[in-house]
C-alpha cells in the first residue's frame, strides 16, 4: 500500500519525499541567491530543476550537499531535519553531488580522483591494485576508454566530466545530484549516460538533474520544479507540460527562436589559413581556411581534437608541423601572446580554469587582455578601467551587483560573458569559440547566438567549436567534421543533416564530396583596441 505523502510531497496516495528543503534562503554580499525556496524528491524519481543562469540552482544544491550552510530553512532527509556542515558529511548520509565546474585534483590519477579519501586498503597501504580495478569496473560502466593510471590534467574536459560521474556512482548514494553532467559529453555518450540514469532509478536511487539541454528531460525526467531569479515558481509532473511551457516559467517570457537569423555572409577573403598542422599521437595533418565573416563550426566525437587543433593554433599546445596565415601573411605562433599579437582569440570550454582569474574583480577580468588600454605611464587608470567594464556589462548584460564584484561570486553564464567580453575588448579579428554555451541557461545562449552573429556581420572570422549538433547546425556556414584527429570533411551546413554529421564524425562518411575552401587573398588587420561587439551594438 502506497504511503500517505506528507505535507511536502504532494498528493495522498503518493510515496512521501525521501528528501525536502523547506523555507530556503541564502544570501553572499551583494545579492540574495535563494529567497523562501521549496524542493523535494522521491525514491526512484528523476527530478530536473531548471532556472536561468543565477537563478539558484547550484546554490540550492550545495547547500544540501554541504558545500553551503542555508541562512534559513530546513533539510529533511529520510523523514528527520538535518544539517551537512560539510560534503563529507553529505556523502557519509548518502548524498552525492556531481558539480558542474570540475572537482578534480590534476596530478593524481583517476584512479586516486574516484576513491579519494575512500582509498581501500591493504594493511597501513592502499591497495593500489584493488583501486585501480574498481576504477576501470566503473568506467567501463559509463562505457568510456580513459585509463585509471592516467593523470587527470592529461585528460580532456569531457573526459574529466566522466570521471566526476564514475567517482558519485562509486559513493552508491541514495541521492545524486547531477549539475549539468552532459555539458562537455557528445551524444552517444550523453546516451550511455541516460542508461545508466535509468538503471539507477530502477534501483531507488532519486536523482536532481540539472540541465540546460532542455531537450534531454524526454528521456529520463519525471518531474520538474523552476527557479527563477532565486525563488520558487512551480513544480510539475515532466509529461503533463511542455518545453515551451519551462521555458516560459524560466524566463518570464516565450522564446519563440532557439537561435536569431543570420545577417551577413560570408565574405571571399580568408583571415585564417591553416596548412598540414600536426601534432604526433594528438592530431594531424589539419588543413582548413577561415573567411572573413564566417562561423566555421567544428564538429566531431570526444578526443577527435577539435580542442587540440584549436590550442595548438592559439599557442596554447606546440605544433610539430605545419604552417598558419593570416590574411594572407604566415606567421609563427609559439605562445598565445604571439596569437593575441596576430588578432587570434581562444574562448576556452574551462572558464574557470584557464578563462578567468576567479579572485579578480569583473572589471579586472574584462581588461585582462590589454591592460595597457586603460593605464599610463606605467600605472593602472582606474576610471578607464571602471568606464571599459561598464561599457562590457551592459553590452553583454552581465548580471553583476557592481563591476568591482569578484568573479568567483558570480553564475557559470556571467563568467562565460566575462571571458567572452575580454576578447571583444582586445578587438580580435579571429575568435575560437570551444563549447561557449557549455551550462548556459537558454535564454543566455540566445544572447551569445546573437553575439556570434553580430560579430560575423563585422567581418570577425568565428570558429564554433561545438557538442551540441543543433547548434552547429543553427549557427554555422560551414562544418569541419573531426575524426580521429583529422578534418573529415568540410561542408556547408545547409547541405548536410545531423545523421550526416554523425556519419562523418564516426568515420563512416557521406555522400557527396566536400565543400571547398574558399580561395584566398590578402586582408588588413583591424585595429585591436577596436571592439567589435560595440561596432556591431552601434
Amino acid at each position: 500500500m502506497d504511503e500517505i505523502a506528507s505535507e511536502e510531497g504532494g498528493a495522498p496516495g503518493q510515496a512521501a519525499p525521501l528528501l525536502s528543503l523547506r523555507h530556503i534562503c541564502k544570501r553572499f554580499p551583494g545579492v540574495l541567491a535563494l529567497d523562501d525556496v521549496h524542493f523535494d524528491l522521491r525514491a526512484g524519481e528523476v527530478h530536473a530543476l531548471c532556472g536561468e543562469n543565477g537563478a539558484g540552482k547550484s546554490t540550492l544544491m550545495k547547500i544540501l550537499s554541504g558545500v553551503y550552510q542555508p541562512d534559513a530553512g530546513q533539510i529533511v532527509y529520510k523523514g528527520a531535519p538535518r544539517q551537512f556542515a560539510s560534503s563529507v558529511q553529505a556523502e557519509a548520509a548518502g548524498i552525492a553531488i556531481i558539480h558542474q565546474e570540475l572537482n578534480l585534483v590534476p596530478h593524481l590519477s583517476v584512479a586516486e580522483n574516484i576513491f579519494l579519501a575512500r582509498e581501500p586498503r591493504r594493511g597501513l597501504f592502499v591497495d593500489q591494485a584493488a583501486m585501480g580495478a574498481a576504477a576501470r569496473r566503473l568506467l567501463e560502466r559509463l562505457r568510456v576508454a580513459i585509463d585509471p593510471r592516467a593523470q587527470v590534467k592529461s585528460l580532456s574536459v569531457a573526459q574529466q566530466q566522466m570521471v566526476e560521474i564514475a567517482k558519485a556512482l562509486s559513493l552508491k548514494a541514495d541521492v545524486l545530484i547531477m549539475d549539468e553532467p552532459t555539458s562537455s559529453l557528445t551524444e552517444s555518450e550523453t546516451g550511455q549516460l541516460f542508461a545508466i540514469i535509468n538503471e539507477l532509478k530502477r534501483d531507488g536511487v532519486a536523482i536532481v538533474y540539472i540541465s540546460h539541454r532542455l531537450d534531454e528531460f524526454a528521456h529520463i525526467v519525471d518531474r520538474v520544479t523552476v527557479l527563477r531569479d532565486g525563488r520558487y515558481i512551480d513544480t510539475s509532473d515532466f509529461h503533463a507540460t511542455s518545453i515551451d511551457a519551462i521555458v516560459a516559467r524560466m524566463v518570464g517570457r516565450s522564446l519563440d527562436e532557439k537561435y536569431p537569423q543570420r545577417t551577413c555572409v560570408p565574405q571571399d577573403e580568408v583571415l585564417l589559413e591553416v596548412r598540414e598542422l600536426r601534432r604526433a599521437g594528438r592530431f594531424g595533418p589539419v588543413s582548413f581556411a577561415l573567411r572573413r565573416g564566417e562561423i566555421l563550426g567544428f564538429s566531431g566525437l570526444m578526443g577527435a581534437g577539435r580542442t587540440e587543433v584549436a590550442r595548438a593554433i592559439f599557442g596554447a599546445d606546440p605544433a610539430d608541423g605545419g604552417s598558419i596565415a593570416v590574411g594572407g601573411a604566415q606567421v609563427t605562433v609559439r605562445s598565445p601572446m604571439d596569437a593575441i599579437r596576430h588578432g587570434i582569440a581562444y574562448v576556452s570550454e574551462d572558464r574557470k580554469s584557464d578563462g578567468l582569474a576567479l579572485r579578480m574583480s569583473v572589471a579586472a577580468n574584462l581588461t585582462l587582455t590589454d591592460v595597457a588600454a586603460v593605464a599610463g605611464a606605467g600605472f593602472l587608470r582606474p576610471g578607464a578601467e571602471e568606464a571599459v567594464a561598464r561599457r562590457y556589462i551592459e553590452l553583454l548584460d552581465i548580471k553583476t551587483p557592481s563591476s568591482g564584484q569578484i568573479a568567483k561570486n558570480l553564475s557559470g553564464g556571467n563568467q562565460q560573458k566575462i571571458v567572452i567580453g575580454k576578447w571583444l575588448f582586445r578587438g580580435s579579428t579571429i575568435i575560437f569559440f570551444d563549447e561557449p554555451t557549455r551550462g548556459i541557461d537558454v535564454g543566455a545562449k540566445f544572447a551569445i547566438y546573437q553575439l556570434l552573429d553580430r560579430l560575423a556581420a563585422q567581418g570577425v572570422g568565428v570558429v564554433l567549436i561545438s557538442s551540441e549538433l543543433p547548434e552547429i547546425m543553427g549557427m554555422t556556414d560551414r562544418v569541419a567534421v573531426f575524426h580521429e584527429g583529422r578534418i573529415g570533411a568540410i561542408v556547408n551546413t545547409a547541405e548536410v543533416s545531423q545523421e550526416d554529421i554523425m556519419h562523418l564524425a564516426s568515420g563512416r562518411g557521406r555522400a557527396g564530396a566536400p565543400a571547398s575552401h574558399s580561395q584566398q587573398s590578402n586582408t588588413q588587420q583591424s585595429n585591436p583596441n577596436q571592439s567589435n561587439l560595440e561596432a556591431a551594438h552601434d
